[in-house]
């Protein structure tokens, strides 16, 4: 496969669900998995379901299947395997993690968040300030959905400890300049906390490039099962307490915050979702997303309102819009009656919704990954024009 070029023929074959006659715009939501992440979890269980640290073959392979997990997940994130952390999901990954932080922090430090941020990336900080009497603020967002980097300069002081941002909207699509928002919190002796949920299913990840301190993201955002993903600097991860049982292991660094027997046959999936990717390419996903996204944007009937910006750069392919005097969940409804699945609501994005003047009903949210086609968009839009 070249930079320029996908076989979309090829990949739609390898993934069962698109078989049926149903457009999934929905991958915001989560994707659809390939034939192989099916077959290496039904394998696991089938020959290797087992817990850690037997002296019997099944056990063994499921020792050896947890360090490949580990090391493929250094692969996609850019790291060494003892800085990788498995878990349920994003969400519950991020609470045991600034939980752990939170051991260091003390009355009054300050942790910014986005209006950008899901709020996996925004409640924990909320629950921890609570409990700590620590103080969250938000760092605003501008009518087009960019992050007001001057507004996050302003509000950093000495007291700063995390500044929690996304690698790209979930809401809106909009991608954030991550190497200046870590550059910025590291000059204020903050820590730079990446949300890569939306993120990485549409471009690399690479936290050594990025600089950040923590990184967390979703596999099942990327092909995937359901897991959650998290990336820690070493020596951070080294110098907090984990929340953990005495018995379990220190080392790998990163095992500390793996509570109780991770989902082993979930791992297995993992690690073909990675492969799979690998297969496809970056740069072919790249440009074939981009192309869907430029197809959509030059094509949305003016009873559609955008909220985001209304080019391809700055942003991977999810919109939110509205279309004139029809509720977002009547839009979502009729779209399904017609076998297009695409989101309604707020999508846990409620800071930027609000701020945008959107709430309580949100908006509808269509999102393209690799595995959609031309003639999908072209549904979506001819059915949007309809009146």
């Amino acid at each position: 496969m070249t930079a320029a070029a996908i076989d979309l023929a090829g990949v739609r074959a390898r993934f069962p669900a698109l078989a049926s006659a149903v457009a999934f715009l929905d991958g915001p939501g989560g994707t659809q998995c390939p034939q192989t992440v099916l077959d290496a979890i039904g394998a696991y269980l089938r020959e290797s379901n087992a817990n850690l640290g037997g002296a019997f073959a099944a056990s063994r392979r499921s020792d050896e299947l947890v360090e490949q997990a580990h090391a493929t997940a250094a692969r996609f994130l850019g790291c060494r395997a003892e800085e990788t952390i498995f878990g349920q999901n994003m969400t519950t990954l991020n609470f045991a993690l600034s939980r752990a932080l939170g051991r260091t922090l003390e009355e009054g430090d300050e942790i910014l968040v986005t209006r950008l941020d899901h709020d996996g990336n925004i409640a924990p900080w909320l629950e921890l300030a609570h409990d700590l009497d620590l103080r969250v603020r938000l760092v605003e967002i501008r009518e087009d959905t960019t992050l007001d980097l001057d507004d996050l300069e302003r509000k950093l002081t000495e007291r700063t400890r995390v500044v929690a941002f996304p690698l790209a909207a979930n809401a809106f699509g909009t991608t954030t300049d991550a190497t200046r928002i870590v550059e910025l919190a590291h000059a204020a002796g903050a820590l730079a906390w990446a949300d890569a949920v939306h993120y990485a299913p549409h471009r690399p990840v690479d936290v050594a490039a990025l600089g950040v301190d923590v990184l967390l993201c979703s596999p099942y955002k990327f092909f995937g099962p359901h897991l959650g993903l998290a990336y820690g600097r070493e020596d951070l991860l080294r110098s907090w307490r984990p929340y953990k049982v005495r018995p379990a292991a220190d080392e790998p660094v990163g095992s500390r915050f793996e509570t109780g027997t991770l989902a082993h046959e979930l791992l297995a999936g993992f690690v073909a979702a990675v492969e799979y990717v690998g297969e496809v390419g970056w740069d072919a996903i790249k440009a074939h997303e981009r192309a869907l996204g430029q197809r959509f944007l030059d094509g949305l009937p003016r009873r559609c309102t955008l909220y985001g910006l209304e080019t391809m750069d700055g942003r991977v392919p999810t919109f939110a819009f509205r279309v004139d005097g029809i509720s977002p969940r009547e839009v979502a409804e009729a779209l399904a009656a017609r076998d297009i699945a695409v989101w309604d609501g707020d999508y846990y994005a409620a800071e930027g919704m609000a701020r945008l003047g959107l709430q309580p009903d949100g908006t509808v949210r269509a999102g393209f990954v690799h595995y959609n086609t031309f003639d999908e968009v072209d549904r979506l839009l001819a059915a949007l024009a309809e009146p």
